[in-house]
């Protein structure tokens, strides 16, 4: 009988001494529990940068501008939300390649019909639409979903060193090797 009446004393005196931490004077002093916090499309705080693309490699000036255009740069990242940056890339036509690439590398486009394969090698592409090879670099390096296709509107790539974002006040950086 004392060991029950004890053991009840230890208890109850345990629990009030609980109750009496828990709460002082109205307040709780309860841990508070560590919380991620997530931030939102609108409440991303969005710059421009311009990059010149002249005598870059493309593989290297792809991956940093695919950094910057998805906000792995910013410490607010989220992977599910479009929290990056717009980039405009100058000089598109000077872009260079390492190695045999260019005599290699070729774009394939399907029409979608019998026998539609449609090939252009490297050379032709920077003939033609030089702005391309720089847009499907990074394209290739965006996720594959709708974020993606949002992402890669942020993209602006042109040929000269004129561009019709002036008024946006974008910040020349540049992709440096590491």
């Amino acid at each position: 009988m004392n060991l029950i009446i004890l053991t009840f004393f230890v208890l109850t005196r345990n629990f009030i001494f609980f109750i009496k931490n828990l709460f002082v004077f109205g307040e709780k002093l309860m841990k508070q529990a560590k919380m991620t916090r997530f931030i939102s499309t609108n409440d991303a705080d969005r710059k421009w940068y311009v990059i010149d693309a002249k005598d870059q490699v493309l593989g290297r000036l792809a991956t940093g501008v695919a950094r910057i255009i998805r906000g792995k740069n910013k410490p607010a990242f989220s992977p599910n939300a479009d929290t990056g940056d717009f980039v405009v890339i100058i000089n598109a036509d000077k872009i260079k390649l390492t190695g045999k690439r260019e005599l290699l590398k070729t774009y394939i486009h399907h029409s979608g019909y019998p026998g539609g394969l449609k090939t252009k090698s490297y050379g032709e592409v920077m003939a033609s639409k030089p702005e391309f090879i720089i847009e499907s670099a990074v394209k290739g390096m965006l996720p594959k979903t709708r974020l993606g296709k949002q992402l890669i509107k942020k993209l602006k790539v042109y040929t000269g060193e004129i561009h019709p974002h002036q008024a946006q006040k974008p910040e020349l950086i540049s992709i440096s090797e590491k």
